[in-house]
């Protein structure tokens, strides 16, 4: 198997395991062993700007009642992965609360482990 698709899975794996349930769960240790510490976050909500840093988002998935506990509907999808030497794309989709998202997060692989580095999101009616 070459590296592109250990690599790929590798991602995949991370976005299940980390990124879907740290999200679903409200597990901000899971999101931030993830994330690269200067982790930016921009994109849109419901037509309005969104722009966070890390801790800023970590600190909002912390204090709201997770999809988990609030009963709701979550699902998480992998819509693709592509990688390049040591970065990565991943396109994903979120669906929870009343939200439709979609998520282009960047990767980079630091110290043979694979990170976010960048997150850009938007909400897209159904």
């Amino acid at each position: 198997m070459d590296t592109t698709k250990q690599d790929s899975l590798a991602i995949a794996e991370i976005l299940e395991q980390l990124y879907f349930k740290g999200l679903y769960e409200g597990d901000i240790n899971l999101l931030r062993e993830l994330f690269n510490p200067g982790t930016l976050l921009f994109g849109d909500v419901n037509g309005q700007p969104y722009a966070k840093t890390l801790e800023e988002y970590l600190e909002g998935v912390a204090n709201r009642v997770s999809p988990k506990d609030y009963g709701t509907v979550f699902k998480g999808k992998i819509i693709a992965i592509d990688v390049i030497n040591t970065i990565a794309m991943a396109k994903v989709n979120l669906k929870m609360y009343t939200f439709n998202y979609y998520d282009l997060l960047t990767f980079h692989k630091l110290n043979g482990k694979w990170v976010i580095v960048n997150k850009a999101l938007t909400n897209v009616n159904e």
